[in-house]
């Protein structure tokens, strides 16, 4: 039998999102645990597919579509900027 590396760490999850994910877990009758792992090992094809921060602000910017007048540009081509965590947030 496999031996199993029980680590700790903590995970931060919004209230309504851990609230689904005990009800989950109290309905299978399985510990939190279970159901993240089994969570992650269905999403993490699908996950990896997702670009990771470095290739979103790496990216060459797009070019933006001709406007009438700069006041004319939408929001939605402001360029993304990524924020550093937070010092109350802890680190992983």
């Amino acid at each position: 039998m496999a031996t199993t590396d029980h680590r700790k760490q903590s995970l931060y999850f919004p209230e309504d999102m851990l609230e689904e994910i005990q009800r989950e877990a109290t309905r299978q009758d399985r510990s939190l645990s279970w159901i993240v792992q089994q969570a992650w090992k269905v999403a993490r094809a699908e996950i990896r597919r997702m670009p990771s921060v470095n290739d979103v602000l790496s990216a060459p910017p797009r070019p933006a579509a001709v406007a009438a007048s700069p006041a004319a540009t939408p929001a939605a081509t402001t360029p993304l900027v990524a924020a550093a965590p937070s010092s109350d947030e802890p680190k992983s």
